[in-house]
């Protein structure tokens, strides 16, 4: 619950940021020299930037949360091994053993969305961020053609 608070809050203060930046844009507009139409024009770019990365975020988390739902409920969420470290990820020795089994299981059905979300949170909690945000946006887009 307290990640969707966070995600209310993060919104608000994007429209806030929005709403604060137009008001600034049209005060440089109304300076009329170059240099403050060229900074109305770079906030006036820059908000809609900004809400699009929100966007997209957003809809990549909810996206991931209720395939793990999903997967969650199956009964289908990979087995954590017995000793983790303090921060709650893999040990060191378990990772490369771990992220090769679950990586073969994904190769070996393609068209799969649970495979691939399990190798997500694998890599996830392997400490690989970027591994496992491709492999769960692939899991999405998986599930999107076949659920």
């Amino acid at each position: 619950m307290s990640s969707r608070i966070g995600v209310a809050v993060m919104g608000a203060a994007l429209f806030l940021y929005i709403a604060v930046a137009a008001r600034l844009a049209v005060m440089f507009f109304q300076v009329g020299s170059p240099v403050s139409i060229g900074m109305g024009v770079a906030l006036i770019v820059i908000a809609p930037i900004g809400a699009w990365a929100l966007v997209r975020e957003l809809v990549f988390g909810f996206a991931a949360d209720r395939l793990g739902r999903v997967l969650d409920g199956e009964g289908g969420m990979p087995e954590a091994p017995a000793e983790l470290t303090p921060s709650g990820r893999l040990r060191r020795e378990d990772v490369e053993p771990l992220v090769a089994r679950y990586t073969a299981a994904a190769q070996d059905d393609d068209g799969d969305w649970r495979a691939r979300y399990r190798l997500g949170v694998v890599q996830d909690a392997a400490g690989r961020r970027k591994d496992a945000r491709g492999s769960i946006r692939e899991a999405i887009r998986l599930a999107r053609i076949r659920p």
